[in-house]
């Protein structure tokens, strides 16, 4: 198996109130996330509406997820980093693997319509480096420009 990216290697989580972790990375970053959205909309989560359970959180084997209970819910920790920056208002990595999904677009055509090299579009793919707003903007206007063109 191999060893996660030290962005997404959980050091320690803390249940706080109203459905929200404390999360430390093994990059020294931390957040605080808000599961409350992801607990209302889906059923497999709404279990953690249970106070005691959601207190329950530890990290699982290796800090790559967060568990409840006795490990029958848990929760990866490169979904929560992207949650977090997102609710921070910063940019998660997700949403450049989104993009590039939704617009079929490999990593090397990708590079090229963003005017960067490949190599730091795959530290901001995989979460290596925060994506710059600037980036981020020329993804949506490169798609907006993309679709009307269609």
């Amino acid at each position: 198996m191999s060893k996660p990216k030290p962005a997404f290697c959980l050091d320690s989580v803390h249940a706080l109130e109203n459905a929200r972790l404390q999360l430390r990375y093994a990059d020294g970053k931390n957040f605080i996330v808000d599961l409350t959205e992801w607990i209302n909309s889906s059923n497999f989560l709404q279990p953690l509406r249970d106070p005691v359970l959601f207190a329950s959180v530890k990290l699982s084997a290796w800090g790559r997820a967060v568990e409840f209970g006795e490990g029958e819910i848990d929760l990866a920790g490169d979904n929560l980093r992207n949650l977090a920056i997102d609710q921070a208002g910063g940019i998660g990595h997700e949403r450049i693997w989104t993009w590039m999904h939704e617009n079929h677009l490999t990593l090397d055509q990708a590079a090229k319509e963003l005017e960067i090299s490949r190599r730091i579009l795959i530290y901001y793919r995989n979460g290596e480096q925060p994506i710059p707003k600037r980036i981020w903007l020329a993804c949506v206007g490169w798609e907006t420009l993309n679709k009307k063109a269609a």
